[in-house]
């Protein structure tokens, strides 16, 4: 389907939901043949100053197929409405309709994506703003996914926050499965010196960064602290997740996207 008609059909489809922010709304946005991929908009106060899409960890659902509540916890997902507070035009993105169990094996695919290029073009098409691509932890591997693959329509920028880099039996580190060294975009990585979960150790987000060969600018932010974890170490309220330290966190994030 062409873009143009994609986004024709997306803004029939649009529809407002019980928000958990005020005038936050559901899109149903169609990308490949007989698929949707949903996403919660969130408009700032104000003109946008950047569009960010935000990608949660885990199986990347937030539930849009079944209540009208998204799943709050994650530290991108629970700290959306200060990425909107700060200028920014804020899709929280859902898996896709043919996913509805997560998102496990299909991070890396070049259909998920060509999912992520119809948001980018829906939110060029709302503003005229650079769009950034947001991801922790498991979400990660989404953003340096679609930034890796798209190379026309493709994002203004990338940010990696708690970055998978290290393996188990069921994951593996983002450059094994992501060609790294294609992303051309300024990236940030942002994570916890004290983060405990055994895919996201401090020490090795180095080999990560110097991976990405051909970014034109790429910069650590690391952080310490924070509140008593109220979850396991690779959940949300922990280290992992920057439970206590958000403000910081999200402060830093947007001042490094309006320095870029």
């Amino acid at each position: 389907m062409h873009i143009k008609a994609l986004l024709s059909a997306a803004l029939l489809l649009a529809l407002a939901i019980l928000p958990a922010h005020a005038g936050e709304e559901l899109i149903q946005l169609p990308t490949r043949p007989g698929v949707t991929e949903p996403f919660y908009l969130l408009t700032p106060p104000g003109p946008p100053v950047a569009s960010v899409i935000l990608f949660t960890g885990g199986n990347g659902l937030l539930g849009s197929a079944h209540r009208p509540v998204l799943n709050g916890k994650n530290f991108l997902i629970r700290s959306r409405g200060a990425f909107a507070a700060a200028g920014f035009l804020v899709a929280s993105v859902d898996a896709p309709s043919d996913h509805p169990d997560g998102l496990e094996g299909f991070r890396s695919s070049a259909e998920h994506a060509q999912d992520i290029a119809a948001v980018i073009a829906y939110l060029r098409q709302k503003a005229p703003v650079p769009v950034w691509l947001i991801g922790t932890s498991m979400g990660t591997i989404s953003a340096a996914n679609a930034a890796a693959r798209l190379k026309t329509g493709g994002s203004d920028g990338l940010v990696l926050t708690s970055s998978i880099v290290a393996a188990n039996r069921r994951t593996a580190p983002i450059e094994a499965t992501v060609d790294v060294g294609a992303i051309t975009v300024p990236t940030l990585f942002v994570h916890n010196k004290e983060d405990a979960c055994p895919l996201c150790p401090f020490e090795a987000v180095p080999r990560l960064m110097a991976g990405f060969t051909h970014a034109p600018k790429k910069q650590l932010i690391a952080v310490s602290g924070g509140s008593p974890p109220e979850s396991a170490p690779c959940e949300a309220l922990a280290r992992h997740g920057y439970f206590g330290i958000e403000d910081e966190v999200v402060g830093d994030i947007v001042r490094w996207i309006k320095g870029a």
